[in-house]
């Protein structure tokens, strides 16, 4: 049983929408119905702004990285489970419990997973990604950037197939999550950071 409760408790933590209670605290709002409709920092910043935005980054990235640890706590033995209760803190964020399962993209949660599993190849796709968003003002591109680095990093500078395998099924869920944007991206329609939000 104690191989569950970290899965469980990292999908728990993960469906902890702090961009959907920023929109309730601050404006009385469910950010979902405004914006891009992404229950995530960047849309966070367009409603709220940059204040209420970093909380939500650091906070989503803090459950990630908390559901990591907790694995490690309760099964320090097999990173294995460290790695699943991190998917599931992803899971979580994307398809929360607690709102109905419309969440947010996962990108942040998944700083904070990575970042707790694979510090280096978390960084490296972290500075490029920053990299590519402050010349194109995408961040859907940077994060799609970020999630597409993570396992060929991984594989590259970790010998740990369950971390490796977890960096693919985060790049799986960010391109599932992000699709609308691929397009937009391909119309070039996307909205840029600092942009007016164009409709959904």
């Amino acid at each position: 049983m104690h191989f569950v409760v970290p899965v469980i408790l990292g999908y728990i933590l993960g469906s902890i929408s702090f961009s959907f209670l920023m929109g309730k605290l601050l404006k009385g709002i469910d950010i979902r119905h405004h914006g891009s409709g992404n229950a995530g920092a960047t849309n966070t910043l367009r409603i709220l702004g940059i204040g209420p935005a970093i909380l939500v980054l650091l906070l989503d990235a803090a459950k990630g990285s908390l559901a990591v640890w907790i694995g490690r706590w309760i099964v320090p033995e097999l990173d294995l489970i460290a790695v699943l209760a991190g998917l599931s803190a992803v899971i979580g964020h994307n398809w929360p419990v607690f709102f109905g399962f419309r969440g947010g993209k996962g990108i942040a949660t998944t700083i904070g997973v990575m970042a707790s599993l694979a510090f280096f190849p978390a960084l490296i796709a972290g500075i490029v990604a920053i990299l590519s968003i402050v010349v194109t003002r995408f961040v859907s591109l940077g994060s799609l950037i970020f999630a597409l680095l993570l396992p060929i990093l991984v594989f590259s500078m970790y010998d740990s197939a369950p971390i490796g395998w977890a960096a693919v099924a985060i790049a799986v869920f960010a391109f599932i999550r992000h699709r609308s944007n691929i397009v937009k991206l391909i119309q070039g329609k996307e909205n840029k950071i600092g942009a007016k939000t164009k409709s959904s």
